[in-house]
């Protein structure tokens, strides 16, 4: 494949407002088309559609990565390594609760990136990474 083209992820939210509130002005993602009871966003050059559904439990669990339980699923982007900074400080200042603090993982090894996770207000898991060198994205 020689370029990434944007990809569409529908996930469910249990408070529509409030998601898009969170994704709007938190993420600072541009909204989109809506309705009623959903809502498209730009989310980093991907479209992210939040759905409202009844409350029930999101699904899941963990997987040890670099010292870490990473919880599955979870989806999120690659940034550039400034505006991961960026991201990083302005969640920090907003006292987000992450589930793994902003941190360089596999450091010195082939993939070293910065890293973090945390989830929405309907608990769904985010990760934002970046790397110095993106052609590290895939390596081994």
């Amino acid at each position: 494949m020689s370029k990434i083209n944007p990809f569409h992820l529908a996930i469910p939210v249990h408070n529509l407002a409030e998601c898009r509130s969170f994704y709007g002005n938190v993420l600072n993602c541009s909204e989109g088309r809506s309705d009623t009871r959903w809502v498209d966003f730009d989310f980093y050059g991907h479209q992210l559609v939040i759905h409202e559904v009844p409350h029930t439990e999101m699904p899941g669990g963990h997987n040890p990565v670099d010292g870490h339980e990473v919880p599955v699923p979870h989806f999120g982007v690659v940034l550039d390594w400034a505006d991961w900074e960026d991201l990083a400080e302005r969640l920090v200042e907003r006292g987000t609760k992450f589930i793994i603090e902003p941190y360089i993982r596999f450091k010195g090894l082939p993939g070293e990136q910065a890293t973090l996770f945390f989830k929405d207000p309907s608990g769904n898991a985010l990760e934002f990474k970046a790397f110095k060198d993106i052609g590290q994205l895939f390596a081994k």
